[in-house]
C-alpha cells in the first residue's frame, strides 16, 4: 500500500479553498475598514494586518487539509484517510455500504467538484471523499454501488 496508490481530490479543490479563504479575508478586511472609519488609523491598520494574517493562516490550513485527504480502492474495502493534527484512516467494507450520496454545494458546483459520502449501518460513520471531479465522483459512486451489491450478495 504505497503512497502512490492513494487517489487524491481534484487539484480544483485547492483553487476552491483559495477562493473561500480569499472571501473570508475580504470580509475581515471590511470589518477592519469599519474599525478604521469609527476609530483611529492605528486601530484600523492593526485590524487590517490581523485580517490579512488570519486570511493567510486560513489559506495555509485549508491547503494542508486538502492535502491530507486520500482514498484507496482495495479488493474488499475502501480506505479513506484525512486529518492534520489527528490522522484518521477509515476502512469501509464494500458489503457494509447501504447507499452512496454524491453532493455538491454552490462553491463545489462552480468548480465542477462533488463530495462522495458513504452511508453504512454504523450511525457514527463519516466516510466521505470531498473535492472529486464530478465525473470521478459519478464513476466512484457507480463502482462502489456495484461492489457493494456484489459483496452484500455473499452475506
Amino acid at each position: 500500500m504505497s503512497s502512490d496508490d492513494w487517489m487524491r481530490p481534484s487539484p480544483r479543490l485547492r483553487v476552491a479553498r483559495h477562493v473561500e479563504a480569499g472571501a473570508v479575508t475580504i470580509v475581515l478586511l471590511a470589518v477592519a475598514g469599519a474599525i478604521l472609519a469609527f476609530s483611529s488609523v492605528t486601530n484600523g491598520a492593526v485590524a487590517a494586518a490581523i485580517a490579512i494574517a488570519a486570511g493567510a493562516l486560513l489559506d495555509v490550513m485549508l491547503q494542508r487539509r486538502v492535502g491530507s485527504w486520500g482514498y484507496l480502492e482495495r479488493e474488499d474495502d475502501l480506505l479513506i484517510r484525512r486529518g492534520l493534527l489527528v490522522r484518521r484512516l477509515s476502512v469501509v467494507p464494500y458489503g457494509r455500504m447501504q447507499f452512496i450520496d454524491v453532493t455538491a454545494g454552490p462553491v463545489e458546483r462552480s468548480f465542477r467538484l462533488a463530495t462522495v459520502r458513504l452511508h453504512t449501518a454504523a450511525a457514527a460513520s463519516d466516510a466521505r471523499i470531498p473535492g472529486l471531479a464530478t465525473e470521478e465522483a459519478a464513476r466512484l459512486r457507480d463502482r462502489l454501488a456495484a461492489l457493494g451489491e456484489a459483496h452484500a450478495a455473499g452475506l
